[in-house]
This record gives structure tokens, C-alpha cells and sequence, in this order.
């Protein structure tokens, strides 16, 4: 059940940059937006700290943290058009070997 808290609170930490990134644009705040980004943080860390008390901390922290990265990596580029360049694309999956690594260990 930690590594389900923990992929899902991966999941929400994808979330909230895409809240905040929503939430401020030139046509100004979008309330809603930043509602949402501020939920996200609060259920990620949640789901962190309830996985934390089965798994390592520092294991914990890189996948959870990976998840993010890597998600809201792709979000950028399916969403919001971000570069998709190749050395961009292999750095990232040098973050997921390493949460795939930690996951393996």
C-alpha cells in the first residue's frame, strides 16, 4: 500500500506546477487554477509522509520527486509545447533509471 500512496502522491506532485502555471498568465489570476495547485501540495505531501512510514525517507523523496519531474516534464512538452530536445529527452531517462534503480534496490 506505500508504493500505491507513494506513485499516487507522485502523481499529484505533477499537479501542482501545472496549477501554478495555469493559475498566473497575462491575463491575470485564475483563483480556480491556484486552488488546485495548493490542493495538490497538500494531498502529494500527505501520501508522502503515509508512505514514508513503510518506506525509506530518502527513497521516498527521489521517487516521489522523480515522478514529478518526469511528469510535469511531459506535461510541458504534450501541454504547453516545451522543447522536446534530445538531450533534454535523455536526461529524463537518466531520472527515471535512477528511480527504477532505487525501486530495484
Amino acid at each position: 500500500m506505500a508504493w500505491i500512496s507513494l506513485f499516487l502522491a507522485g502523481l499529484c506532485e505533477i499537479g501542482w506546477p501545472v496549477g501554478l502555471k495555469l493559475g498566473w498568465t497575462d491575463q491575470g489570476i485564475r483563483p480556480g487554477w491556484l486552488l488546485f495547485a495548493a490542493v495538490a501540495i497538500i494531498v502529494s505531501g500527505a501520501l508522502l509522509m503515509w508512505a514514508q512510514r513503510t518506506i525509506p525517507m530518502g527513497t521516498a523523496y527521489a521517487i516521489w520527486t522523480g515522478i514529478g519531474a518526469v511528469g510535469a516534464f511531459t506535461v510541458g512538452i504534450l501541454a504547453f509545447g516545451d522543447t522536446a530536445s534530445t538531450i533534454r529527452i535523455v536526461s529524463i531517462a537518466l531520472i527515471v533509471a535512477g528511480i527504477v534503480g532505487l525501486k530495484l534496490a
